[in-house]
């Protein structure tokens, strides 16, 4: 699958946090859910050192110079990692952009060599859900979650083509 003309993927650098930053916490809103500086989001602050600086990777999406769309992986062991902050502007929902860039994350993490990929979110993501579902997460049980979440989900990377 590829993307639609004027949009571009690619890595985010440090610079780009705080329109990432803006395009989470509205998006969060909109489901109201709470953003939370201190814990949960802090790694939005300096995304290329939350991420590509510890052995993931954070990706954008945008049109024109604007931050539509956003996922990382979170390096959490030499065979796991965990898909975080993947949010899309209202905008561009419902085009497959979502599909698009889940294939990304899950393709680059295979890359990166994890073997499995785990996964945080609320129960009013209904569209998320249902497209992680789609591709083969499975519901898990976890004592701790972050303090907006209330569902965990795991993929084995191995077990896909």
């Amino acid at each position: 699958m590829k993307l639609e003309p004027g949009f571009i993927i690619r890595e985010a650098t440090n610079e780009d946090s705080a329109a990432i930053t803006n395009l989470v916490f509205n998006v969060l809103r909109e489901y109201d859910l709470l953003p939370n500086l201190e814990k949960t989001d802090a790694d939005l602050f300096r995304v290329f050192d939350s991420y590509q600086k510890k052995g993931g990777i954070f990706y954008i999406i945008e049109r024109q110079g604007i931050i539509l769309g956003c996922a990382g992986i979170l390096y959490l062991s030499s065979s796991k990692c965990e898909l975080r902050k993947m949010y899309l502007h209202p905008s561009i929902r419902g085009k497959g952009i979502g599909k698009f860039l889940l294939e990304q994350m899950i393709f680059k993490a295979k890359e990166l060599g994890f073997s499995k990929m785990t996964l945080e979110t609320a129960s009013v993501l209904k569209e998320a859900i249902s497209l992680y579902i789609r591709y083969g997460f499975v519901k898990i049980n976890r004592e701790h979650m972050s303090c907006r979440c209330d569902q965990a989900y795991e993929l084995k990377l191995n077990t896909i083509p």
